[in-house]
């Protein structure tokens, strides 16, 4: 399958790179440092989700400013532990063959955070949008819309790489064609317009004026 678009667009964590190893790691010394069972911390979806968000679906409004400042820290000391930071398949290769202004990371992570996983894995983005450029994250459109503003292209002009139901949704808010990759997630619970494993059975081409995407099945 082809698909000719003007920018794509990447979800970072479970789509670029992996740090899952990390966030159960740090999320469940956080959890357990601000007194929360481990039945109520595992009912709240944490992947895909600013922390912000998922801070004050746990604790109280006063107590979350610090709790998120907490979990950033423990998160960026932990990039580099073992299991920190894993490249997914096709990911260096895929990246490899964009032109820089053709593509751009869209991520929940805070700035500090994403800038030290991506450097970690070796990949340094010309556009990223984090948590920090919004007021609403996925699956809400906004970070999508503010990333094919950033590039300077029509919404329906691009192409969004997810590993997560949440960010899936958050670019079909945003009119825009999705890849979904089983990377976190069965198949059957991801809704895109296609489903592949990860990034090893996507290849783009620079053409004059966009990317055409070659997807394999």
């Amino acid at each position: 399958m082809k698909i000719d678009a003007d920018a794509l667009l990447f979800d970072n964590d479970g789509t670029l790179l992996s740090s899952l190893e990390s966030v159960i790691r740090c999320w469940t010394r956080w959890a357990g440092e601000y007194g929360i069972s481990a039945e109520r911390f595992a009912a709240v979806e944490l992947h895909g989700r600013p922390a912000a968000e998922i801070a004050a679906d746990l604790l109280p409004p006063d107590v979350v400013p610090g709790a998120v400042a907490r979990i950033e820290q423990l998160e960026v000391e932990d990039v580099t532990e073992p299991g920190g930071v894993v490249l997914l398949p096709g990911t260096a290769e895929l990246l490899a063959s964009l032109p820089a202004d053709r593509w751009a990371v869209v991520t929940s992570a805070t700035r500090r955070l994403a800038e030290a996983r991506l450097a970690e894995a070796g990949i340094h983005p010309k556009a990223m949008i984090t948590a920090d450029d919004i007021t609403r994250g996925k699956p809400d459109p906004e970070p999508y819309l503010t990333a094919a503003r950033r590039l300077g292209v029509d919404p329906a002009r691009c192409v969004v790489f997810e590993d997560a139901p949440a960010g899936l949704a958050a670019g079909r808010a945003a009119g825009m064609r999705t890849v979904a990759l089983a990377t976190t997630h069965a198949a059957s619970e991801l809704v895109a317009d296609i489903v592949v494993p990860d990034l090893s059975a996507v290849s783009a081409l620079a053409t004059g004026d966009g990317v055409r995407i070659v997807v394999a099945h």
